[in-house]
């Protein structure tokens, strides 16, 4: 797994108020999943990439994510021209590509890379903490934030468990086949995972009432706003004014 391993170099996007970053990439995502013209896509996909190269990421992790992404797309194109109805781009006997399907395909993932970007660049440098004290500063519910900084906390734990459990598993000589067998013990190895994390969770309320946990999100950062945050979010509205316009037909490329 690649969950832990650092993303980003020191970059003036890391100096960003997380209450900005956080605050521009809902709308940001929002706008993007939303067009439905190929020009308006690509410079959705231009402006992303620009948010990203202003986070100086490391190119490797970066890309391994990327690759993640358009694996899934990779089927999307295998399937969508196939079976889309539409005027054929090209044909081999009962085999049609459509026109429409490939344009389908071409704009999912012009659109998924563009918010896996934005995502990356606004909101992946920050670490959990930052991010759930920053959705409790923008007013988001108490209980959102806290599902997911315990989610973000404890996923590893609950992953290290299944991998316990696997590694017993094996050692009585269980061998994954398709059979009842097979699905009775992965049945039964999830029902002991559901079980040790219930019980793992009592013992952390436990803990945190103990050291006078009340429900309420501290944080020893204290965030402020500076200018050029100002100037960052105009810089992103902007961009993103640009795309509205050019999806809406007020311009032309």
């Amino acid at each position: 797994m690649f969950v832990d391993e650092p993303l980003f170099r020191d970059s003036p996007l890391g100096g960003i108020d997380p209450r900005v970053r956080l605050a521009l990439a809902l709308p940001t995502v929002v706008c993007l999943a939303g067009l439905r013209g190929l020009p308006a896509c690509l410079l959705g996909l231009a402006l992303s990439l620009l948010l990203l190269f202003f986070a100086r990421p490391l190119p490797v992790p970066v890309l391994r994510r990327l690759a993640v992404v358009n694996v899934f797309l990779l089927f999307l194109w295998c399937v969508t021209p196939l079976t889309m109805p539409g005027e054929p781009l090209a044909q081999w006997g009962f085999l049609a590509i459509s026109r429409a399907g490939v344009r389908l395909s071409l704009l999912v993932s012009l659109k998924a890379n563009a918010i896996a970007c934005v995502f990356l660049a606004l909101v992946a440098g920050m670490d959990a903490s930052t991010v759930g004290y920053a959705l409790v500063q923008l007013r988001c519910p108490a209980k959102l934030a806290f599902l997911f900084l315990f989610a973000a906390r404890y996923v590893h734990v609950v992953a290290k468990e299944w991998q316990n459990l696997v590694t017993a598993a094996r050692l009585r000589a269980f061998e994954p086949r398709a059979g009842l067998h097979t699905c009775r013990t992965l049945a039964s190895l999830l029902g002991l995972l559901l079980v040790r994390s219930y019980e793992r969770s009592l013992r952390v309320r436990e803990a945190m009432l103990l050291r006078g946990f009340t429900g309420h999100f501290y944080s020893v950062t204290e965030f402020r706003a500076h200018p050029a945050d100002a100037l960052f979010a105009s810089f992103v509205l902007a961009g993103l004014s640009a795309v509205i316009c050019l999806e809406a037909g007020i311009f032309h490329v």
